[in-house]
């Protein structure tokens, strides 16, 4: 899953057979399934008073730590990450 970059289209970019690349759309964060994760973390973060960037960098260890395989992927679960391109 890749957004429209440049860096993703590279003319030295060597793709293998099994890997097909799926470009979401531009300007559509809510596409993008790490989008999803950080709205998590948004939410827990509103409301917060974090002091210090120790504080912040602290709350967001933490917040990844907690985080199972599988939560990561039923957050992450878009149905088009698995179709495969015509």
């Amino acid at each position: 899953m890749l957004h429209n970059g440049a860096f993703h289209k590279g003319q030295n970019l060597i793709i293998l057979e099994n890997i097909a690349l799926l470009f979401i759309t531009p300007y559509s964060p809510e596409l993008n399934p790490a989008e999803k994760i950080l709205q998590k973390m948004k939410r827990a973060f509103s409301g917060k008073l974090n002091p210090t960037l120790d504080n912040v960098s602290e709350f967001i260890t933490n917040q990844v730590a907690i985080l199972t395989n599988q939560q990561v992927k039923n957050i992450c679960r878009y149905d088009y990450i698995f179709s495969r391109p015509n």
